[in-house]
């Protein structure tokens, strides 16, 4: 009997070795499951409302509708279509993202009549002014990053999996890493940490109001990005999220930028 629970406990301690996780190996089955999740939508929309604050308290705000487009085999495309002040009103910016390589983006700039493409140089440059950058507003597709799980911790009164991600493109991401909290009940993002090429704390983002849509597709309400170093933050309030309304790829293309509305 004592043979037979040696071997039994030998083979128990073989197993959970088979299955023991790496930081690196849970960090990104983290990633992926959250990816799983949100996978099916098709599409969607939303109208937004961005409020951008300066270090002084001031501020001002645009109002933007959202578009996406679920891709199959691709990351997604996403065009927004800003409304008010009446300075920026008719600004397109259209967004195809990948899962490998570099994404392509384009801005429609009424004043000119002309489409400028965003350079993968300059994603880490600032979206409209706001304390988003091209390379925040992008999908943040599981390939574009490797992981590494760090601790398991209570936040927003929820039990979460924090985990770094470092950018695969290094070389033009205006991050060395980031720093994730998602709930363990449903993958939700809830803040995230932003660490700029020095290394140095740049921004905090947080997620507030969550939504659940079709039974299965979860959407923060607000979310709410703060500058440490310069002092300025951006909020985004979405509304009337909608999904599966009929979009199509003709409805993502940079002619689609010009006769958007």
């Amino acid at each position: 009997m004592r043979f037979i629970l040696v071997q039994i406990l030998i083979a128990a301690v073989t197993i959970s070795s088979v299955f023991a996780q790496t930081a690196e190996e849970k960090g990104l089955a983290i990633a992926v499951e959250a990816d799983q999740r949100d996978i099916g939508f098709i599409d969607s929309t939303a109208n937004m409302r961005m409020v951008l604050r300066n270090r002084h308290g001031q501020e001002s705000e645009r109002k933007i509708r959202v578009r996406t487009l679920e891709q199959e085999d691709d990351g997604d495309k996403s065009l927004s279509i800003f409304d008010t002040p009446r300075d920026v009103k008719g600004t397109a910016f259209l967004t195809y993202t990948h899962k490998s390589g570099d994404d392509d983006q384009w801005l429609y700039l009424p004043a000119l009549k002309r489409v400028k493409r965003i350079s993968s140089r300059n994603k880490s440059g600032s979206f409209m002014g706001s304390e988003f950058s091209y390379e925040d507003i992008a999908s943040q597709e599981v390939e574009k990053y490797t992981y590494k799980f760090i601790k398991e911790e209570r936040f927003a009164g929820l039990d979460c999996y924090v985990a770094e991600s470092y950018p695969v493109d290094q070389k033009n991401s205006g991050y060395t890493r980031m720093v994730s909290w998602r709930d363990k009940a449903e993958y939700r993002l809830w803040k995230v940490e932003y660490y700029d090429r020095k290394k140095s704390h740049l921004k905090t983002l947080l997620f507030t109001e969550y939504g659940q849509y079709l039974e299965k597709y979860w959407r923060a309400g607000t979310l709410k990005m703060v500058n440490h170093q310069n002092g300025k933050s951006t909020d985004l309030f979405f509304a009337e999220y909608a999904f599966q309304t009929g979009l199509k790829d003709k409805d993502f293309n940079k002619n689609s930028l010009k006769r958007a509305k």
